[in-house]
């Protein structure tokens, strides 16, 4: 559950650990039972079939199954999440494939891998390898003979610093899911969020290589999508970097995640900008079309940013939450497509003066250097620090909640109380019926 697609700040263990203060472990458990059962039904199923996709990818967190304060324990909770979507998708006609979207310590840098730090400390300790190690094989013990999973996404997005300790690990894990499950498809993702397959040595047997193709063209900082000749031709040279190891190896190639955000109707020239992205990713579409790659779309539902459908305004948990949210898109806590509008200038000075005194050669040096001193310092100040307070906020709209509120304000994410996002669902139904 990642910050922008329920809109609470920071990291999803503040979160609940905020929220569990506020609510008591009675309420805590009940009401992200219910959350997690209404986010996905029989009906989300139905719905993602009806529109002749074939597969989901399940973003899990390792804490469904490992309690950091007694790692050697794997709760059998864990399980009993995945099986009930996996079966729902299966019920359905639809592949499920298993993607690990945190590590402990962190895989990568970012906000999605859930640490509230701006290092990666998974590549550090070799005790949290081996607790991933071992959650692997238990989870491809239970599912080896599970013909409706497709195949297991080790990590989501590594950010490796050295381009070492990735490799080393999938050449570690590989073969130890193997000796359990021969038979189910590895996916496995680039270094540097599944974008660089540079320090690539070896093709590992029964693998797929995933990239994620975000494009910037798709989010408020980067220049609107009117399709040019320079647009697309930037949009092909950005995905064949992407996948120049598979196809000198001539492996398959699955994008994992890709999609842009969207503006919502308070925003000036909200359907412009929105019929522009929605083009933008059909341009992506004709190119995975071209090379006949798979793909899985990011992401399935949130609240009004980038879900193919979302919790319809009118609900109770949008309702009660508008304060907070509209505070937080205003702050640009987010770094999902952040919208600097209104603060981007009180930052400034800050950026100015690490540029100042920071010798230009190592100015861009901390990894990952593509986000710039810029990033790191954003990273560090609105994603961690400012985010992290503000969770409080967050948790004390739920102060007080009967478990009947609770159950309402969960239910605001069943199908029923969403809208959808016609423009984009309407594509991936358009590639989805040309691929039959």
């Amino acid at each position: 559950m990642e910050n922008f697609i329920t809109g609470y700040p920071g990291h999803e263990s503040e979160m609940r650990a905020a929220m569990l203060e506020v609510l008591g472990q009675e309420k805590y458990d009940y009401f992200f039972d219910k959350f997690l059962e209404y986010f996905f039904m029989p009906e989300d199923a139905k719905f993602l079939a009806s529109l002749g996709l074939n597969c989901i990818r399940i973003p899990i967190n390792y804490r469904h199954f490992i309690r950091d304060d007694d790692p050697t324990v794997i709760r059998q909770e864990g399980f009993r999440l995945i099986d009930r979507i996996v079966d729902i998708c299966a019920a359905e006609g639809l592949y499920t494939i298993i993607d690990m979207h945190t590590f402990p310590g962190g895989q990568n840098q970012g906000w999605h891998s859930d640490t509230g730090l701006q290092k990666a400390l998974f590549w550090d300790f070799k005790l949290f390898q081996d607790q991933m190690v071992d959650l692997w094989v238990e989870i491809a013990k239970h599912y080896r003979n599970n013909t409706w999973v497709a195949g297991y996404n080790p990590m989501n997005e590594p950010a490796d610093p050295k381009h070492v300790d990735l490799q080393a690990f999938y050449a570690r894990i590989e073969p130890a899911i193997r000796a359990v499950d021969p038979d189910h498809i590895l996916y496995l993702d680039g270094n540097t969020y599944a974008m660089d397959f540079s320090a690539f040595k070896e093709v590992l047997p029964n693998c797929v290589y995933a990239i994620h193709d975000y494009a910037t063209m798709g989010f408020p900082a980067g220049e609107p999508y009117t399709g040019t000749a320079e647009q697309k031709a930037f949009l092909q040279k950005s995905y064949e970097r992407k996948v120049q190891f598979m196809k000198q190896h001539k492996v398959p190639i699955w994008n994992g995640e890709f999609g842009p955000v969207y503006a919502s109707p308070d925003e000036a020239n909200y359907q412009t900008t929105n019929d522009q992205r929605y083009n933008l990713l059909g341009q992506q579409l004709s190119i995975y079309k071209k090379d006949e790659i798979s793909w899985s779309i990011w992401l399935y539902k949130d609240i009004g940013f980038q879900g193919m459908v979302y919790a319809n305004p009118g609900t109770a948990y949008m309702r009660l939450l508008k304060p907070f949210l509209d505070k937080k898109k205003r702050l640009g806590l987010d770094k999902w497509g952040r919208d600097d509008t209104h603060v981007g200038h009180i930052y400034e000075p800050v950026i100015k003066h690490f540029k100042e005194e920071i010798p230009e050669e190592f100015l861009n040096k901390r990894y990952p250097q593509h986000w710039k001193i810029e990033g790191h310092i954003h990273r560090v100040l609105r994603e961690m620090l400012f985010s992290e307070i503000l969770t409080w906020e967050y948790a004390s709209y739920f102060k007080g909640k009967t478990l009947e509120e609770l159950d309402e304000l969960a239910a605001s994410f069943k199908l029923e109380n969403c809208l959808k996002r016609e423009g984009l669902n309407e594509h991936l139904r358009a590639d989805a019926r040309s691929s039959q």
